[in-house]
């Protein structure tokens, strides 16, 4: 199965890399852009039918490698 895990950070804590985007963004008069936030998107392939140990799997390893869980919050998708 294909999957997609969003990592993003989490509501409180400093963009720096959002912020210089909206900047960016105001720069090339985007003035209506606001609360920019920028973030990772990992895609793979996993071979595992169980869509329980599926997610298992995957939220394991976004605890232990794929994100940052101190300032970082993810979404998991799986795809079949």
């Amino acid at each position: 199965m294909k999957v997609i895990v969003n990592v993003s950070l989490k509501a409180g804590v400093l963009d720096s890399q959002g912020k210089a985007v909206h900047h960016a963004l105001e720069s090339l008069h985007f003035n209506n852009v606001s609360n920019v936030r920028v973030g990772k998107q990992i895609i793979f392939n996993l071979d595992e039918s169980d869509e329980k140990k599926a997610m298992a799997d995957v939220t394991k390893m976004c605890e232990d490698l794929l994100a940052n869980t101190v300032i970082e919050d993810y979404a998991i998708e799986l795809i079949k």
